[in-house]
């Protein structure tokens, strides 16, 4: 009867110890992109510093994250969550390409995301070089601003606005589909 009590009160310790430590936190993990990738499934993936990275076919349960003077080329990927990118080199997303969250460039290269599904908004920001969006399905905006290497903006279905802004030299486009409204440098596509 004694060791069933000391075994008990051995249990009853444990619980309250691992009780007081909190829930567990499980972190998805992270895979660092330096060359290549294919058919694969990955929870995050990151594209360090000045490596190149190239996607084809690949599935992505997170994040990209392009960091940088880094270039990823993504065709026909599947990010349930965004792509982000600051002070990149270049970033292309092409072919049949889906992504569940928004597409974010800022402050780097340039950029193309041609013939994609994007669930969220396309945002390129402050960038030096050229940038295109092309038929692509956008569930949220398209929003270009204060880019300095010139846009071309054609062919897309946009759920929300096409925003334009301060952008040198103006972005170029035709044949956008706005179910919001086209504002700025880009009313007239």
């Amino acid at each position: 009867m004694r060791g069933i009590r000391t075994g008990l009160a051995a249990l009853v310790a444990l619980v309250s110890v691992l009780a007081f430590a909190g829930p567990t936190v499980v972190r998805a993990e992270e895979r660092v992109c330096t060359s290549a990738l294919g058919a694969v499934t990955v929870d995050n993936l990151r594209v360090p510093q000045n490596a190149t990275c190239t996607l084809t076919g690949t599935y992505v349960k997170g994040t990209i994250k392009v960091e940088r003077n880094a270039t990823l080329n993504a065709r026909n990927v599947n990010v349930v969550g965004n792509v982000q990118a600051e002070n990149h080199k270049n970033v292309t997303i092409s072919g049949t390409s889906r992504v569940g969250g928004s597409v974010q460039v800022k402050q780097g290269g340039g950029a193309s995301v041609e013939g994609a599904r994007v669930n969220g908004d396309i945002q390129y920001d402050a960038n030096r070089s050229y940038l295109k969006a092309n038929r692509n399905i956008v569930g949220g905006s398209i929003q270009v601003v204060k880019n300095s290497g010139g846009a071309q903006i054609v062919g897309n279905t946009i759920n929300g606005n096409l925003q334009c802004k301060e952008n040198s030299p103006a972005p170029t486009g035709s044949g956008n589909r706005v179910g919001g409204s086209k504002e700025g440098q880009c009313k007239q596509f």
